[in-house]
């Protein structure tokens, strides 16, 4: 049966073996001397895109402790924020973007944070999201986030700035969403092609768009092929299992789903922990 339904069928590398890292930044750059770093945790840092901290955006701190699981999660969900498509494709847009994000989660929908754990802008900045968020990828741990019903406790988000229900994402968002990809592909030994999913594999939802989610399967190719590159190079290293209750479930996305910004469809279910 496949695990894609409507995403299509994607080819990556074997699932036998995953590279542990690779050594490319947003935009497909070759980090000059990465190669000669001579330890996997090296290769794995030399492979993290630029990612602009919470201090870089002046987050309020959470009003709770946020949970840390000393695991990895499974998938990588990708969402649209429902926001203007905005050509201001500056770093302060970026970072005022996830101000507002995380201001609209905590006093609207009442939650400890910004629900979260990425946020990439249009102009292809990387903004960490919930607190711990940036520290248990590093680590090759994780935190509990608030962006997918039902499935926060084995899920990390991405949220993506923008609307894609007919327009395309600028090509900046998808090369550093790629990058992205492939870094926590490799931090948490996921295979792109299984572990990379949308908002509505999970929940009834038109998120992240019919454009961008017609688009992961060149998202899971690109960040599977940046994998690849130095699978020669690396040692390599199986990918984790994925539990069958675990898998998307692909239910139908509405006809009429309510527009509002910043809301993209369920993000907490009966079982999940507050957000």
């Amino acid at each position: 049966m496949s695990r894609y339904g409507q995403g299509g069928e994607v080819t990556g590398p074997s699932r036998r073996s995953a590279v542990r890292g690779a050594l490319l930044v947003a935009g497909g750059t070759l980090l000059a001397g990465a190669v000669d770093l001579g330890t996997a945790r090296g290769v794995l840092a030399a492979a993290q895109p630029t990612i602009h901290t919470r201090g870089a955006w002046n987050a309020r701190a959470p009003r709770s402790a946020v949970d840390v699981f000393n695991r990895r999660p499974d998938h990588i969900v990708v969402h649209h924020t429902a926001t203007a498509n905005s050509t201001n494709y500056t770093q302060s847009q970026a970072f005022a973007l996830s101000r507002s994000i995380q201001n609209y989660h905590m006093d609207t929908q009442g939650w400890k944070d910004i629900g979260q754990q990425l946020t990439i802008s249009r102009g292809g900045h990387i903004v960490e999201g919930r607190s711990q968020s940036l520290p248990t990828m590093r680590n090759r741990t994780f935190n509990l986030g608030t962006h997918v019903s039902g499935h926060n406790d084995h899920t990390v988000g991405i949220e993506n700035e923008g609307t894609y229900t007919s327009a395309t994402p600028p090509t900046a968002l998808f090369n550093s969403l790629a990058a992205t990809c492939a870094w926590l592909c490799a931090q948490w030994s996921l295979d792109p092609a299984t572990a990379i999913v949308g908002h509505r594999d999970y929940n009834a939802t038109a998120c992240p768009g019919d454009r961008l989610y017609a688009m992961l399967p060149q998202l899971r190719r690109e960040a599977a092929n940046r994998l690849a590159r130095l699978e020669a190079r690396l040692d390599t290293l199986g990918y984790s299992e994925i539990p069958q209750d675990h898998w998307p479930t692909y239910p139908e996305v509405p006809e009429a789903e309510r527009a509002a910004e910043f809301h993209h469809g369920p993000a907490l279910g009966p079982g999940d922990a507050a957000g």
